[in-house]
């Protein structure tokens, strides 16, 4: 089930999120899985097509020793957990709270508050998902997302941070069928013009840092959807010349 999350910054900014629902966020899932999988089997017939290559070699040598049988099965530990866990800290904290199957699906992880996620925060709520996964093959994070009013799993409540889904540009039908005054020839939402017009209106008023971060959010959501050169402009900038487009 879809909820929507409204966030109230200091400077009377609202900001409207649509929290992803327990299916998408599955099918998410379920691409980031298949994508892992592929991994793990180019990774398997790497290592038996290099076995085999060397097999000649390693019947002359001595028996392995305890020590490197233990470094064997220690790497093979690691690989496993970097691809299927360290896949989703990657992505996440450098890819701007996405993984492939979140980006198929139009979903993104942000900090509560409407924040980006920064590494510490993904870092957190992904090192949770091995004990969601082993407590019960993320039954458990089912049924926390249900009964959570922000559709949280347990790795978001230690991590503070809430699946979003992201803003989509308007289609061309509907812009064609909507009433000529609302239609903008930058695919804007009202509410993303609203929120433009407000920044703008107030920012004399706002301490530099609060500036600065308010004009880094309205931009990344606006950004994407802008002609080419004005996706050139800082992010100040690029609002300031939108609020009189």
């Amino acid at each position: 089930m879809d909820r929507t999350l409204e966030v109230r910054t200091p400077e009377s900014i609202a900001f409207s999120y649509e929290l992803a629902g327990l299916g998408s966020r599955f099918l998410a899932v379920s691409v980031d899985v298949g994508i892992q999988t592929l991994v793990m089997f180019g990774i398997i017939w790497g290592l038996i097509y290099a076995g085999s290559h060397l097999g000649a070699a390693a019947r002359d040598a001595s028996a392995p020793t305890k020590i490197e049988t233990s470094l064997a099965i220690a790497l093979i530990a690691a690989i496993i957990f970097i691809v299927y866990f360290g896949y989703f800290i990657l992505f996440e904290a450098f890819w701007n709270g996405q993984t492939p199957g979140k980006k198929l699906m139009g979903l993104r992880v942000v900090r509560d508050g409407g924040y980006p996620a920064d590494f510490a925060s993904v870092a957190i709520r992904n090192l949770i998902r091995v004990g969601e996964f082993v407590a019960g093959l993320y039954a458990i994070s089912a049924v926390a997302a249900l009964l959570s009013p922000e559709n949280k799993r347990l790795g978001d409540m230690a991590a503070g941070t809430i699946v979003v889904r992201d803003a989509r540009a308007a289609k061309l039908a509907d812009l064609l069928e909507a009433p000529s005054e609302t239609a903008h020839p930058l695919m804007l939402s009202a509410q993303e013009r609203a929120l433009i017009d407000q920044f703008v209106a107030r920012r004399e008023a706002m301490a530099p840092p609060n500036r600065v971060m308010m004009a880094s959010r309205i931009a990344a959501r606006v950004r994407p959807r802008v002609s080419r050169d004005l996706q050139q402009l800082d992010d100040e900038e690029l609002l300031t010349r939108l609020s009189v487009l």
